[in-house]
């Protein structure tokens, strides 16, 4: 007659060798693991962090005030970047990894959304908007600001809003929302031709240099490439801005648990109140290189989000 415990190890056996199952000597209480911060179910972003002891951060060089290069070519700053480590505290005490690592992994408009999805980068938070067809790619997270698309020009070029591009040169960043809907309307507005620049920091040298007569973008961006201008005062940004947009970080498609934590810390941060803090130190204040002020005051709009925080694309 077979055991007790002979039978429970054929039957284990049995099991995984149909893949079916795993057994143990291990008693529940041996698990209780899951129920701390060591424990990542239901993320696989989670789980890769606390493998590497690494987290990669995406991002940008020159989306001023969101995430750029200042003065160290090795160390992003900007309004983004800082709610970025924030999550980076949170994942900390989510896996009890007090010493975790960053490693920063510079993106583009091009191909940012490749980079998350392939798991390249675990989050970007830079100037991505949150839109239908990207959510069909990536997961975004709760919002955290609000723009519209407006033209960067010279100040005496004649140029106040997009009727004036008629038989003009226009210039834009390549992969952004804002080149996407020039070009739908490029005949509709007679514009003579669009360029597309590699980023922001081309667009705007674009300008500079007289190839376009006006730079298509975020109104904040092009308030951020404004304060980089030898003379600011020289240029202006003009027009009624034909979309209004809200930028989010991204993550991988389908990671419940990491979208969890990202979006708890920065939930957090706006329920603290600071948030107000980091808004007055990006937005209100001097900020590098030059130590321009962008006076680009809180709208309503992003008062509301932070208010009643969201991760739609409207």
């Amino acid at each position: 007659m077979t055991s007790k415990k002979h039978l429970s190890t054929l039957v284990c056996a049995s099991l995984f060798t149909l893949g079916l199952a795993a057994c143990s000597d291990k008693s529940p209480e041996s698990n209780s693991a899951a129920a701390d911060g060591s424990a990542t179910s239901n993320s696989a972003t989670l789980d890769k962090i606390k493998q590497s002891g690494t987290i990669v951060l995406g991002y940008r060089d020159s989306s001023i005030p969101f995430s750029y290069i200042a003065d160290n070519p090795n160390q992003p700053v900007g309004y983004a970047h800082d709610l970025q480590l924030k999550v980076v505290d949170a994942v900390k005490q989510k896996l009890n990894l007090p010493d975790l690592k960053i490693r920063y992994n510079l993106v583009t408009s091009q191909n940012r959304i490749p980079l998350v999805s392939n798991g390249t980068v675990d989050l970007e938070c830079g100037s991505t908007t949150n839109n239908k067809e990207r959510q069909q790619q990536v997961d975004f997270s709760t919002g955290f600001f609000e723009v519209g698309s407006r033209l960067l020009t010279a100040k005496d070029s004649g140029i106040k809003d997009f009727a004036d591009l008629k038989g003009k040169k226009l210039v834009t960043t390549a992969g952004t929302t804002s080149e996407r809907y020039i070009r739908q309307h490029e005949k509709e507005l007679g514009i003579g031709e669009i360029i597309s620049a590699k980023d922001h920091a081309e667009s705007f040298l674009m300008l500079q240099n007289g190839r376009a007569a006006a730079f298509m973008m975020d109104d904040i961006l092009l308030a951020g490439e404004k304060s980089k201008a030898k003379d600011p005062n020289n240029w202006v940004i003009v027009g009624t801005a034909p979309i209004h947009e809200i930028y989010g970080c991204m993550l991988r498609k389908g990671d419940t648990g990491f979208k969890q934590v990202v979006d708890d810390a920065i939930k957090a941060t706006y329920s603290s109140g600071e948030i107000n803090e980091m808004y007055k130190k990006w937005f209100l204040s001097p900020i590098p290189p030059k130590n321009i002020n962008l006076n680009f005051a809180m709208t309503d709009q992003l008062k509301a989000l932070i208010s009643n925080p969201h991760d739609r694309d409207q």
